[in-house]
């Protein structure tokens, strides 16, 4: 199964694509996409285009999305409400079917605890499948955990 990972975000959008199954996942791609500052229309477009242009190059079976989490940032938690807008949009124009993974699933799925932090999935993710070496930001190794979950956990939601 080929998945199209995201870790949906207004000023930083983590994107990967992972496949195979859950006992040997293989990253196929992996990037931060950041919308340059401006107008709120513009900053989504430019999330739901990289959505579509990576549903178009890789040809993914399905979706994994990481579901919102609300925290006390009023503004950033619409900010991504509205990033999952538009990438759900995307995802349903292509009509690919979507896998939406909690935060827990995620934690779950990659570290086996429901409470590990942000650097437990960073220092697992490497040891679940190979990552070629560059630098990489905490959202696009939270897309590749995604996807991870999403191989761990199956089938899409319809």
């Amino acid at each position: 199964m080929r998945i199209l990972a995201i870790d949906p975000g207004y000023d930083r959008l983590g994107i990967a694509v992972v496949e195979g199954n859950p006992s040997h996942p293989t990253l196929i791609m992996s990037e931060c996409v950041r919308p340059e500052k401006g107008m709120r229309a513009d900053r989504l477009a430019t999330v739901a285009n990289a959505v579509t242009a990576a549903i178009k190059k890789y040809v993914p079976d399905v979706l994994a999305i990481e579901t919102l989490f609300f925290s006390t940032n009023k503004k950033t938690a619409l900010g991504v409400a509205e990033a999952r807008g538009a990438i759900l949009a995307a995802a349903g124009i292509a009509s690919l079917p979507v896998i939406e993974c909690s935060p827990q699933q995620v934690k779950i799925a990659v570290t086996g605890h429901g409470g590990a932090d942000k650097a437990a999935i960073a220092n697992m993710v490497p040891r679940l499948l190979i990552l070629p070496k560059k630098k990489r930001l905490d959202d696009e190794m939270d897309a590749i955990a995604v996807g991870i979950t999403a191989l761990a956990f199956g089938l899409p939601a319809r």
